[in-house]
């Protein structure tokens, strides 16, 4: 059975990853497969780990204020390995004169501080479905899209 799958990275300089420890945490308590990869990546170290994973989606973690560059290379290098439909998100500080740009670029969803573990997990199910489920007309081998209905388990 086919799970939900999510690669969260810390991209560029940003040494701080106790944010990012979190959330793959929270995600992985509720049911996730999360591949952390550590800090210091580079956007084509998140994107190659992303394409090896079969991943569904790529949280990023930005704290740096360079969330425009960074997600606009990982969300270029995607499109150029023909992996656009990998979704991509981020959490970190972004000012909110930013994220709409963000989303125009292609990023699904922006956390700022104060975004609860449980609107990211219940975010991730909306986003992605119940670990295991086909949406109606998915090609097959693909994972699933948003599965409307989705419930994910508590949270501890």
């Amino acid at each position: 059975m086919a799970s939900i799958r999510v690669v969260v990275a810390k991209v560029g300089l940003d040494g701080h990853d106790r944010g990012a420890k979190v959330v793959a945490r929270a995600l992985r308590d509720a049911g996730v497969e999360v591949i952390y990869t550590g800090l210091h990546q580079t956007p084509e170290q998140v994107v190659e780990a992303a394409l090896q994973e079969d991943a569904d989606g790529i949280g990023l973690s930005i704290l740096s204020g360079a969330h425009m560059t960074l997600c606009a290379r990982v969300l270029d290098l995607l499109r150029e390995r023909d992996a656009g439909d990998v979704t991509v998100f981020v959490g970190g500080i972004v000012p909110d004169a930013d994220i709409a740009e963000l989303e125009r670029m292609g990023v699904a969803r922006v956390f700022t501080p104060g975004a609860s573990t449980r609107e990211i997990v219940d975010w991730v199910y909306a986003t992605f479905g119940e670990p295991g489920a086909v949406a109606p007309g998915a090609r097959s081998g693909a994972r699933s899209g948003a599965h409307h209905g989705a419930q994910p388990p508590a949270m501890p």
